[in-house]
């Protein structure tokens, strides 16, 4: 049984290296699928247990697939371009300015609408920006990228990490500000600030002060129009605490197929746009999850998780919510948040645990490129845009904001209670 184990171990730790690493540029998808099949072939894992690890995302995969929906009608009908030069000619010359405005887009689009829309449906119109203002696109990029995760834990709604963790039980509304209000103007303070200390000498330079207004059209019109609702609809519901994979779904396909008909354009077109491999990709990690659940880590976890919240809750709190952030890195938020949720839910430990567990894993993604799967969108938005960033690239900046914003959420979580 224990080189059952082990062997369960040694493929989850060898898809997630495919992941991170992208040996040979295969796409980050095809390994994670690679490793939950071979779970399975090799007898490791019985097919119904593949099969209820993928069933486990559907509301994730929903999710995604309404927002990718969202982004694709939005830059097919020039939103993007439309709020790329409105940014430009509001920056008036200034770089900084300009990274500011972009900053600012991402805290409210990742508040009331999740991070991964900040990765799917911002980041395209900031693409758009930089190429409006003849500016350096990196210090953009990478501000959608750190604000994605700084900011998704202002509300239930802006990561859907935060629906996990808890286990369907989350906190009031009034009751989250409380503990999550002044953590998440730390982290966003935080974040902003160190970006632009490190991004200064991009920063420094000058782009373009103004460009030729443009119109924006019907179907552009309809498009944020379809991307508002969908944001009031998301905090209505996150409010009831109920999924809301599938209401992003229908909320994708109904502006879709709406803006489509407007613009008298086959909604097929917008099909083919959307980087479908993020949803085998999910699915892969939740088989991966499964298998590792059934080698008995998490009760053993959750085991750990109770002993030491019994014994000091303060230095279990910290170390947990620091823990988790840095582990995150090393296997995606994504699985990490989900072991951690089954272990909540076994050891029961106080509150102030969970809502550190949830920092770490909301914030410390921002470490790694391939840290959460927002940022994972966004490297992908990223390269159909013509732009790459490399592991390291993105380690250099990671290193310095993340742990510089963690610590500053913890201790203000800490602080309060």
């Amino acid at each position: 049984m224990m080189v059952h184990h082990e062997a369960i171990w040694a493929i989850a730790v060898l898809t997630t290296a495919g992941v991170i690493i992208r040996p040979f540029r295969v796409a980050e998808w095809v390994w994670a699928v690679t490793g939950a099949v071979l779970l399975v072939v090799t007898g490791l894992i019985p097919v119904s247990m593949a099969g209820a690890g993928i069933l486990k995302g559907g509301d994730v995969y929903l999710f995604l697939t309404g927002m990718m929906l969202l982004s694709e009608t939005a830059q097919a009908n020039g939103l993007f371009d439309w709020i790329a030069t409105w940014a430009v000619n509001h920056a008036a010359g200034s770089t900084t300015r300009l990274f500011t405005l972009v900053y600012l887009a991402g805290v409210v689009v990742t508040t009331f609408m999740s991070n991964d829309a900040t990765a799917v449906v911002l980041t395209p119109a900031v693409l758009a920006v930089a190429t409006k203002a003849e500016a350096d696109p990196l210090p953009l990029l990478f501000a959608c990228a750190l604000i994605a995760n700084a900011a998704s834990f202002v509300l239930p709604v802006s990561n859907p990490a935060n629906l996990v963790l808890y286990d369907g039980a989350l906190p009031a509304l009034g009751s989250w500000m409380v503990s999550f209000a002044l953590p998440s103007v730390m982290a966003i303070v935080m974040t902003y600030l160190v970006l632009r200390l490190v991004e200064r000498d991009h920063l420094r330079k000058n782009c373009a002060p103004q460009v030729e207004p443009i119109r924006l059209t019907p179907g552009g019109r309809a498009a944020l129009a379809g991307i508002v609702l969908t944001a009031i609809l998301l905090v209505t519901i996150s409010a009831f605490d109920r999924p809301l994979g599938l209401p992003t779904a229908l909320a994708g396909v109904v502006t879709a197929l709406g803006v489509s008909a407007l613009a008298r354009r086959s909604p097929l077109l917008l099909i083919r746009e959307i980087s479908c491999g993020v949803l085998p990709l999910v699915a892969g990690l939740f088989v991966l999850v499964q298998a590792i659940d059934s080698t008995g880590l998490i009760g053993a976890l959750a085991r750990m998780l109770r002993s030491a919240a019994q014994s000091n809750p303060i230095s279990a709190a910290f170390g947990s919510g620091t823990l988790l952030a840095f582990v995150s890195n090393i296997m995606n938020n994504l699985p990490a948040g989900l072991i951690a949720s089954e272990a909540v839910a076994q050891a029961h430990p106080p509150r102030l645990v969970v809502d550190t567990l949830l920092i770490g894993v909301d914030l410390g993604p921002n470490l790694s490129v391939t840290g959460s799967l927002a940022t994972i969108l966004w490297l992908q938005v990223i390269r159909r845009g013509g732009e790459d960033v490399g592991f390291m690239q993105f380690l250099r900046i990671g290193a310095i904001a993340m742990p510089v914003a963690l610590f500053a959420a913890l201790g203000a979580r800490l602080l309060m209670d």
